[in-house]
């Protein structure tokens, strides 16, 4: 009897337990959020390295040690400041002894003058003379144009964003045959651009113009602002990215080889009806009503990391779920709990 009582009493609870999980009428809480409306922001995410625009190397023409320098890294330069001497000793005494063979010249053509004008000397004799006067005065100019190259002037306005020649050291020119190294590298014209990879699956949204947002981690809690320059039109397959160049205003404080975040704003609207990113999948959301989850199409506009604007299927006034779970188109009494949430769609990230 006691044993009966016992069976009894366990295939009740485990009646009342199926009863329980599988009774129609119980409950499901669903969180339901209302689309709002705010300002929507949608940008294309990029990390690149600010350079500069044009990058001039200096070097000397000819190898020689440097003697000294006039210059260094951070200094602007105009064009044709000097910047640095190469040791010219030998050179000096080169131009030395051209002016002496100029002068020597020089005098024997003004004898040959006065023995032509009259007749003491032949025609030829005369054109010799004229001859080695030309010969020594251009020896003359190629020795100071050689000594020349030993000076190592500005060819425009910049700033000196490296040096890589030290005093003493033997600094060489830069020909096909022998790479060199360059004495002074000028940021020519002062203008810098950020060089950005974009991924192949963004590239088709980024225009040449648009605005872009960069943040440095020089520069904390500060925003610049720029500009698309220009798209490649070819990208790397095996990054699968395409390189943007970004325009930097002159007065900004960002340096040659800073590490730059860049957001190019693809599309921007003041007012979009937003719902997390999480209640949208594959264009589709759940609308809670009288019970139920109906799976609504909607047509989607700008997208954040944490948002979806809603450009037709919904409205200010749709219960959506929050979280779209595709198990509560089959389950009955829903009972939605109202979600107050604040789409940060101005924060670009």
């Amino acid at each position: 009897m006691k044993r009966k009582a016992v069976l009894f009493l366990v295939i009740f609870v485990l009646a009342a337990l199926c009863f329980w999980i599988f009774n129609p009428a119980r409950s499901t809480d669903v969180a339901v959020i209302k689309p709002v409306y705010a300002p929507a922001v949608q940008a294309v995410y990029a990390t690149g390295t600010v350079e500069a625009v044009r990058m001039v190397p200096i070097s000397p023409k000819v190898a020689a040690r440097l003697m000294s320098l006039e210059v260094d890294e951070g200094d602007h330069v105009i064009k044709g400041q000097l910047m640095a001497k190469l040791e010219d000793a030998d050179l000096q005494q080169n131009v030395t002894e051209a002016q002496a063979q100029l002068d020597l010249a020089q005098k024997a053509l003004e004898r040959a003058q006065k023995l032509s004008r009259s007749g003491a000397i032949s025609k030829e004799a005369f054109d010799q003379s004229q001859a080695s006067y030309k010969t020594a005065e251009a020896a003359l100019e190629r020795s100071k144009a050689e000594l020349s190259y030993l000076q190592l002037y500005a060819p425009e306005d910049g700033t000196v964003i490296r040096r890589d020649g030290e005093i003493g050291e033997l600094a060489s020119p830069i020909t096909t045959a022998n790479a060199g190294t360059p004495v002074f590298w000028i940021n020519g014209g002062d203008q810098i651009r950020i060089e950005t990879e974009v991924d192949e699956e963004d590239i088709s949204l980024v225009k040449t113009g648009q605005v872009v947002v960069i943040a440095a981690d020089a520069y904390p809690g500060q925003v610049f602002h720029g500009a698309v320059q220009s798209i490649t039109p070819k990208g790397d397959p095996v990054a699968r990215s395409y390189r943007v160049r970004v325009s930097v205003s002159e007065d900004s404080p960002l340096l040659v080889g800073m590490t730059a975040e860049t957001n190019i704003i693809t599309q921007e609207k003041d007012k979009a009806l937003m719902v997390p990113a999480t209640a949208v999948k594959e264009g589709h959301v759940l609308k809670i009503s009288s019970g139920k989850a109906e799976n609504a199409a909607v047509k989607t506009g700008i997208k954040t990391p944490d948002t979806i604007e809603i450009l037709e299927g919904a409205t200010e006034s749709d219960a959506i779920a929050q979280n779209y779970d595709a198990t509560l188109l089959n389950k009955g009494n829903l009972h939605p709990k109202g979600i107050e949430w604040n789409p940060d769609a101005n924060k670009v990230k």
